[in-house]
């Protein structure tokens, strides 16, 4: 566009702001420094890659709140959390987006990618930063959506970012998005944990397996494991309100975490007591728990008709370490006769 006088005016505006924000990032990323806290934007390649996120959807043109957008495709290091411009070279072009912000037509839609709830620019990183200085709350954008049941929100930490590659692989290696569409997200606050998940689900296929005297899908066993073990025991957890009281002591802990760590204690009073254990059932596991933190047990709760629980965690965990040495022992076998080919 033509540079008038109106559109020079607000360039050396845009100038000034820019000059102010180079002390701002200064402070910011020592804070961030001191404090540990996240001070730049998340690369979406390697989120992309970390979820293993493959299928794309146009979304057409919506207006984003700006507080939603974290990351960027190729820009990510240019700008920090907050969309600051961190280099000096940059004064050039964000002061003439600055000046086109503020002009009569104005900047066009950014192009955005949008993984569950969060979102990352693909074209327009600085227009997203004058806005934002400007004092916008929302900003026009061709989206494209990338679909995931991971769950990926605005101001999640490093552990939360490793929990949510850790759910990715859990979603791999066991199937459920394939074997449970409707599946509801299985969120854990430790990464580790997922792993731990995995072996459940791995032992629960091979005690079907000899149940039904035939060979299981792991997908097979997941879509069991879901429906019968999991989802029933969430069910419990919610009817009883159990995480409520859990977050009343102040804790993150998510009801995937209770699910586990209920389901464990129950376990490993099993493997001690063996049938003699005085708590057999996952209802019987939450009265306790809640007796334990002085709270009411319903009455209804020590009626309810769930199944006893079989397993414990350590043969969870051997199984996963036996899938393991299967693999490898595959791979080791698969390289041996391509060397002899």
């Amino acid at each position: 566009m033509p540079e008038d006088s109106t559109f020079r005016t607000f360039y050396n505006e845009g100038v000034n702001k820019f000059q102010a924000i180079q002390n701002r990032v200064f402070w910011q990323e020592m804070l961030s420094h001191l404090t540990g806290r996240q001070s730049e934007l998340l690369n979406f390649d390697e989120v992309r890659s970390r979820l293993r996120l493959h299928e794309e959807h146009y979304q057409g043109v919506q207006d984003i709140p700006l507080e939603n957008i974290v990351g960027s495709v190729g820009r990510y290091k240019d700008f920090t959390a907050t969309f600051l411009p961190k280099n000096s070279n940059m004064k050039e072009r964000w002061s003439r987006v600055y000046a086109l912000a503020n002009s009569q037509e104005g900047p066009p839609p950014i192009e955005l990618y949008k993984v569950g709830d969060a979102y990352f620019v693909r074209d327009g990183n600085h227009r997203v930063s004058v806005a934002r200085q400007l004092g916008a709350k929302t900003i026009q954008a061709h989206v494209v959506a990338l679909p995931t049941t991971v769950p990926l929100r605005p101001g999640m930490s490093g552990q939360e970012l490793a929990a949510a590659e850790a759910y990715a692989n859990f979603l791999s290696e066991t199937g459920l998005t394939r074997a449970v569409p409707e599946h509801e997200s299985i969120e854990l606050t430790a990464p580790a944990r997922y792993h731990e998940l995995m072996g459940h689900i791995f032992l629960h296929e091979r005690v079907l397996e000899k149940l039904w005297a035939r060979a299981l899908t792991t997908e097979e066993a997941t879509a069991d494991w879901y429906h019968k073990i999991y989802k029933p025991a969430i069910d419990l957890i919610r009817k009883y309100e159990v995480l409520d009281i859990v977050k009343g002591r102040k804790t993150q802990r998510t009801e995937g975490d209770l699910f586990l760590w209920l389901m464990n204690n129950l376990l490993q009073l099993r493997h001690q007591y063996g049938e003699a254990a005085p708590v057999k059932s996952f209802s019987k596991a939450i009265a306790s728990y809640l007796e334990a933190g002085r709270a009411p047990v319903p009455e209804q709760l020590e009626n309810e008709a769930d199944k006893t629980v079989l397993l414990t965690r350590t043969q969870a965990m051997a199984e996963v370490r036996k899938r393991r040495d299967q693999e490898q022992v595959a791979e080791d076998g698969s390289a041996g006769d391509s060397a002899i080919a």
